[in-house]
């Protein structure tokens, strides 16, 4: 008699430019890795935005706020997300949705997506409502103000803006 064959792993990856990397994307993170066997974070080079952090701060960034998460892998990337997806044999594509416009704007996404690479699903995540209102936008700009953003980002991620708004005299 023989082994039946194990199933392929189901792979799904979360993208985003996580400048900074927030508990709303920590919420939707959790929530994925209920739902799929491995969650692949792709951290955006994301070239057409000026980010505060570089590429290798915030894939270290999602790295430590997310290490104590089993099944999460984090990675750089560049280019098409659906290419991304092919490379690590992901069956989705995982994108919270905070608010109407976000849902536009990732429904139009998620329809070209299709065209793109059919065989990947998206699937639409909404964090819990204390997360629902922060965006990396909002947190970046209330840290350069000197306001409190320990309710919107892990402590680590808190101290790194405040050091670079330190450093940067902002």
């Amino acid at each position: 008699m023989s082994a039946s064959p194990t199933p392929p792993l189901r792979i799904a990856v979360y993208s985003g430019t996580f400048d900074p990397f927030t508990l709303g994307h920590d919420d939707v993170v959790r929530r994925a890795a209920g739902l799929f066997d491995r969650v692949v974070i792709a951290v955006a080079a994301a070239h057409h935005k000026k980010t505060l952090f570089s590429l290798d701060e915030r894939v270290a960034q999602v790295r430590l706020a997310t290490e104590h998460l089993p099944g999460i892998k984090v990675l750089p990337f560049d280019g098409l997300i659906m290419d991304f997806c092919a490379a690590q044999s992901a069956c989705a594509v995982v994108r919270g949705i905070r608010n109407l416009a976000d849902f536009d704007y990732e429904a139009q996404m998620a329809a070209m997506n299709r065209k793109l690479r059919p065989q990947v699903e998206t699937v639409f995540v909404l964090p819990d409502a204390p997360v629902q209102c922060i965006s990396s936008t909002l947190v970046r700009e209330i840290s350069k103000l000197g306001g409190s953003v320990a309710q919107m980002v892990s402590p680590p991620i808190a101290a790194a803006l405040a050091a670079v708004h330190t450093s940067r005299g902002a």
